[in-house]
């Protein structure tokens, strides 16, 4: 495993998945339109992080690359399609360790919208578009964001631009 940090308890990975099971590997995926992002809060049908303000998240499927299941989460979660995308930019792969300290893998991405409404489902009760500099106002958040948010360039003073274009 790389480097690690352990007041977040995160690492950035070494290996392709760092002996980590293949049920503990997710993508997490955060959705930027004109500058802001989109934060979403947990409904209280999932199991966990009910009420919790996070980005787009999903268990990467046996076969699928995590490109493929960022795409699938975005439409299943935020109601978008290809056609609605600008980007995608994949982001650091990271390590998180939940609450009883089990690790996980977390393929980041951020994914550029032409899309100011999104169409939520029934794992959300609401979304917000922020700033990325202000999300740590949202003080409801998963422990695991602002982790994402670095990973992807949104934890700074800077919105990444985007390097990574679809194809059509």
């Amino acid at each position: 495993m790389g480097a690690s940090n352990t007041s977040l308890h995160i690492s950035v990975p070494s290996g392709p998945a760092c002996g980590i099971p293949l049920d503990h590997i997710v993508i997490a995926a955060v959705i930027q339109w004109r500058g802001r992002i989109a934060l979403f809060r947990r409904s209280r049908r999932p199991s966990h992080d009910s009420g919790l303000w996070h980005c787009i998240t999903g268990f990467l499927e046996a076969g699928a690359t995590p490109e493929q299941q960022a795409l699938e989460e975005l439409f299943e979660e935020a109601g978008l399609q290809a056609k609605d995308l600008q980007a995608l930019r994949q982001g650091r792969d990271i390590v998180v360790a939940d609450g009883s300290g089990t690790p996980w893998l977390v393929h980041t991405f951020t994914v550029l919208t032409s899309r100011r409404r999104l169409k939520i489902n029934w794992e959300h009760d609401s979304y917000r578009w922020t700033d990325p500099r202000k999300a740590k106002r949202f003080t409801n958040r998963v422990t695991w964001l602002d982790s994402v948010l670095d990973a992807t360039g949104h934890g700074t003073a800077t919105v990444p631009a985007p390097e990574a274009r679809l194809s059509s």
